[in-house]
């Protein structure tokens, strides 16, 4: 069994909890509204524009003489700048003020996920950072085009505000194949870094997608602040 075979099968029931996250039915169900899309992009951002600097310091972290993961850490980070920015222009094609945004703290549950990696990156091994990118690259590639599609047909929003989601369901199926590739040059103690991140990942980036309030949630609070009025 490969690396990346191991790594799907015994994280497979963490990746329930991920799935099982409620906004992922809703949107399933035609049950979302603009806030509720509007806040997934929101913490998106958050947890992307952490993205490149988490790269670098997990690179930094490792023996020059390892030269496939070093021209490794060199195209991740080359491919992931500026992503955060796509999030900001798709935010801005909604109606939001994407300047407010880019300006606002991070919900608790993106803060407790990048702060989990980095610390795992500075204190334990910093290959563990992989276990990050197969959640989240592998979220997307599964889920972000069909996503895209369905949000934006209940929506009715411009193709513009999509570019986040529908560019990481395209591009990210080459890049699981080439994460594939390289996880065969992991050593079985370095794997077992890998799925533990890989795991607390799971729960974390699921609690950053059941942070986002629900259609339901976002109407009562609209009608408890007009009955305050």
């Amino acid at each position: 069994m490969r690396n990346y075979e191991q790594l799907v099968s015994q994280t497979s029931e963490d990746q329930l909890y991920l799935l099982e996250s409620p906004i992922i039915g809703d949107v399933a169900a035609g049950a979302i509204d603009l806030p509720m899309y509007q806040a997934f992009l929101t913490n998106a951002y958050h947890h992307v524009r952490y993205t490149v600097p988490l790269m670098m310091a997990a690179g930094a972290r490792v023996s020059p003489a390892r030269t496939t993961l070093m021209r490794a850490f060199r195209e991740y980070i080359d491919e992931e700048i500026g992503h955060e920015q796509w999030i900001l222009d798709d935010l801005k094609a909604t109606g939001a003020d994407a300047s407010a945004v880019a300006q606002s703290l991070p919900p608790a549950s993106v803060e407790v996920m990048v702060a989990y990696v980095r610390d795992y990156i500075a204190h334990v091994n910093p290959l563990g950072f992989f276990g990050m990118v197969h959640v989240l690259e592998g979220t997307s590639t599964s889920l972000a085009t069909a996503t895209a599609d369905l949000v934006q047909q209940q929506l009715d929003l411009p193709g513009a505000a999509f570019s986040y989601l529908r560019s990481h369901g395209d591009l990210d199926l080459d890049h699981v194949e080439y994460f594939k590739s390289l996880l065969d040059e992991f050593t079985d103690a370095e794997m077992e870094h890998v799925i533990h991140v890989a795991k607390r990942v799971y729960h974390l980036y699921g609690d950053v997608l059941r942070s986002v309030p629900r259609k339901a949630e976002s109407e009562t609070n609209e009608r408890a602040c007009v009955d305050a009025a």
